[in-house]
């Protein structure tokens, strides 16, 4: 009888690391798009560049070709970081809100998808503003205890506002 009790409470156990270490990682994977989003709110170089592996990809060519622009596929964390915060910071500003997340994981990877309302303010025009509907395509990895980001798509359902003037 008590053999039986201890191997019920030995799995029990085992389950529940189990369902935590699961629910950690959904949370910290979640956590890699609120520091991309946040670190370019803040323009937070260290927050923003958190969210990145070194060898990252950040696809925004999908997004802009709805209003014709063509941006170059950018690669490499420090890169990234470079192009966006100096893309913005002083002339745009941001706030990212993400809702929708849905996340697998397989090991060391996941996949993420999620819906990212962008609006984005010309600092010297306060008419000129884009606010964008975009999914997101995520792919990451661990790092540690943390999860960042490897490759990044952003596509855009719809958009509002003037896109050329903030992002050119």
């Amino acid at each position: 009888m008590y053999v039986t009790h201890d191997r019920a409470l030995t799995a029990l156990a085992h389950d529940t690391v189990a369902v935590v270490a699961e629910l950690r990682d959904r949370t910290e994977i979640t956590d890699a798009l609120f520091r991309f989003g946040l670190g370019q709110d803040l323009k937070d170089k260290a927050l923003f560049a958190s969210a990145f592996s070194a060898d990252a990809e950040l696809d925004f060519r999908p997004a802009a070709a709805k209003w014709g622009a063509k941006p170059p596929l950018m690669s490499g964390r420090d890169t990234i970081v470079t192009t966006i915060l100096g893309m913005f910071t002083g002339r745009v500003d941001t706030t990212h809100q993400v809702t929708n997340p849905r996340i697998t994981i397989n090991g060391g990877t996941a996949h993420l998808t999620a819906l990212v309302e962008a609006q984005h303010l010309l600092i010297a025009d306060r008419t000129k503003h884009a606010l964008l509907k975009n999914p997101y395509d995520v792919d990451l990895v661990r790092d540690g205890d943390r999860w960042v980001i490897r490759r990044l798509v952003i596509d855009n359902t719809w958009f509002v506002g003037e896109p050329t003037a903030i992002f050119g």
